[in-house]
C-alpha cells in the first residue's frame, strides 16, 4: 500500500487532501508539526513515504513584497529540503505552484511549457521551489500549479463575498482580472489520482477549472448559484483596489498534460461552483 506524506495539511488544500487519503496509509503535518524550513526535519518526516504532496507554502501575496527572503525560505528553500528528502527517500514529490509564477500579460490559455517570468515576490518565491524540484528531481517530481483557490477550510474569495452579503446592500468587484476559479476538492482529487499515477510523466502540469471568468464574475455566480441577487455584484477596476503586490491579469492556464498522465482536466468553474455551494459551510453563509 503506498504511504502518503501531506505536507501543509492544516491549509485549506491540505485539508482536503488530507480527508481524500484518510482510509490509507497518510501522515498528514501541519506547519505546528512540519517546519518545511527545517532540513532534518523534513529528512524525518519523509523517510519511509512513497508519496509526498507538498500544500506547505507561505501564501500571504502583498506581505512577500517586504519579505521576500522570508517567503523564499518556505517556497524555495524549504521546498528544496523536500526536494532533496525525497530523492535520498526514493520518494515522489508532488508540489503545488502557482500561477504567479507567469507574467498574466497574454490573451490565450498559458502552456505548461510557457515560460515563467513573475512579475511580484511571491511569484519569483514560488519559481525558486519549481526550479527545485525540476533540478532534484527529473524523473520523479511533478509541480502542478493552481489559481484562484477556494474551499470549505480557509479564507477565500467565495466566502468573503458571500460573507459581505448578509449586511452589504452590494459590493464591487474588480473586472479586469482573469483567471479559473477552482474548488480545492476538485484539486485534492486530481492530487491523488496523480500520486497514484506511477506511470504518469515528470514535470509540470497546470491543474485549475476549465473555462474562465473574472473576480466580478464569479462574485456574481456565488450570489446568484446561492439565491442571492447577483446585480447586488458591481464591477470595477483594479486600480479602485491598490495592492502592495502586481497581480497578473490574465490567469488562464491551459491543460494539455493531462492527457499525457491519462487523467481527466478538472470540471468547468461553474460547476463545481454549484456542487460547493450545497457544501454545508458554505450555505451557512447565505441563511
Amino acid at each position: 500500500m503506498t504511504r502518503w506524506l501531506v505536507t501543509g495539511a492544516g491549509g485549506m488544500l491540505g485539508h482536503d487532501v488530507h480527508t481524500l487519503l484518510a482510509d490509507g496509509q497518510v501522515t498528514a503535518l501541519d506547519r505546528a508539526a512540519l517546519d518545511i524550513t527545517d532540513p532534518q526535519a523534513v529528512r524525518t518526516a519523509v523517510a519511509g513515504h512513497d508519496v509526498v504532496i507538498n500544500c506547505a507554502a507561505w501564501t500571504d501575496v502583498d506581505g512577500a513584497e517586504a519579505a521576500e527572503a522570508a517567503a523564499t525560505a518556505v517556497n524555495g528553500t524549504g521546498v528544496r529540503h523536500l526536494a532533496r528528502a525525497c530523492r535520498d527517500s526514493a520518494a515522489r514529490l508532488l508540489h503545488v505552484s502557482t500561477d504567479y509564477v507567469l507574467p498574466g500579460d497574454s490573451t490565450e490559455p498559458y502552456p505548461e511549457s510557457a515560460p515563467a517570468c513573475p512579475v511580484n515576490a511571491y511569484g519569483r518565491s514560488k519559481l525558486a521551489g519549481e526550479r527545485a524540484v525540476a533540478e532534484l528531481l527529473p524523473d520523479t517530481g511533478y509541480i502542478v500549479r493552481t489559481a484562484w483557490l477556494y474551499g470549505e477550510h480557509g479564507r477565500n474569495f467565495v466566502a468573503t463575498m458571500l460573507g459581505l452579503a448578509s449586511h452589504r446592500s452590494s459590493v464591487e468587484v474588480v473586472d479586469d482580472q482573469h483567471g479559473q476559479p477552482t474548488w480545492t476538492h476538485d484539486l485534492a482529487g486530481l492530487l491523488v489520482m496523480l500520486g497514484r499515477a506511477e506511470q504518469a510523466p515528470p514535470g509540470v502540469y497546470h491543474a485549475t477549472a476549465t473555462g474562465h471568468t473574472t473576480w466580478y464574475g464569479l462574485a456574481r455566480a456565488a450570489y446568484e448559484l446561492s439565491g442571492l441577487d447577483p446585480d447586488r455584484v458591481r464591477p470595477t477596476t483594479s486600480a479602485a483596489f491598490p495592492r502592495t503586490a502586481r497581480r497578473p491579469a490574465f490567469s488562464v492556464l491551459g491543460h494539455a498534460r493531462w492527457a499525457a498522465a491519462g487523467l481527466p482536466e478538472l470540471p468547468g468553474w461553474r460547476e463545481s461552483l454549484a456542487e460547493a455551494l450545497h457544501r454545508p459551510s458554505f450555505a451557512a453563509l447565505v441563511h
